[in-house]
């Protein structure tokens, strides 16, 4: 898999090219301003692409936005972008487009290398990949706007969370030790409680949740 890599710090960069490339990846770029990593990944069009957020002149948002830009102009491109912090309208901005190829995480998420590059893979495969720390955000915020978030069972709740993670049935139930029948039973009463249409894609349950969760506020479903 070949992958463009944009960090303003030499030293992350380094190192996750260290880090992707023991793990069978190939490292084709790796740059430290955004409009270098938009003209590489133009140039070099590669399967995947690893942005910080805050990149130079202004170290606000400008990883983000080529992030966005290069979705626009490359959808088959996928793209995850790197924080040290959670900002629940960077995850929104990411989604809107309602496409997979895309994941949120946190530069602190690098240490643990296997779940790091699973998600990666993840994502390159077509499927959404969220840090739990920005799962916790928004399911947190949900609950207090949101009845029915509010609502669901603590269970529930934890199935709901690792579902906007990006988790598949069987790995939910893996983590949560539960069986896949129990988890179909969760992930169907949380649609029920959401107003959701109830979809087997693992990837299209992933948006809807995660659309659900971004709203400002939204109502119980009547019936």
């Amino acid at each position: 898999m070949r992958v463009v890599i944009g960090d303003d710090e030499v030293l992350l960069r380094a190192g996750l090219r260290h880090v992707l490339e023991d793990d069978g990846f190939e490292v084709v770029a790796a740059v430290g301003m955004a409009d270098e990593l938009e003209r590489e990944v133009v140039r070099l069009h590669p399967d995947l692409v690893i942005t910080d957020i805050r990149m130079p002149p202004t170290h606000t948002d400008e990883g983000l936005l080529a992030a966005l830009r290069i979705r626009r102009s490359l959808p088959d491109v996928a793209v995850v972008v790197l924080s040290q912090y959670v900002q629940r309208r960077y995850a929104t901005e990411l989604l809107d487009r309602r496409t997979g190829r895309v994941g949120y995480l946190l530069k602190q998420r690098i240490a643990d290398v296997s779940t790091f590059t699973a998600d990666l893979r993840r994502v390159a495969a077509g499927g959404t990949a969220l840090d739990p720390e920005v799962v916790h955000v928004l399911v947190t915020r949900a609950s207090l706007t949101n009845a029915a978030v509010h609502d669901l069972t603590p269970r529930q709740r934890e199935v709901l969370s690792l579902m906007a993670e990006g988790r598949s049935n069987a790995r939910i139930a893996a983590a949560l030790n539960l069986t896949e029948k129990a988890i179909v039973q969760h992930t169907s009463r949380i649609y029920d409680a959401f107003g959701l249409p109830v979809d087997a894609d693992d990837h299209r349950r992933v948006l809807a949740v995660i659309r659900y969760l971004s709203e400002p506020s939204v109502s119980r479903p009547a019936g």
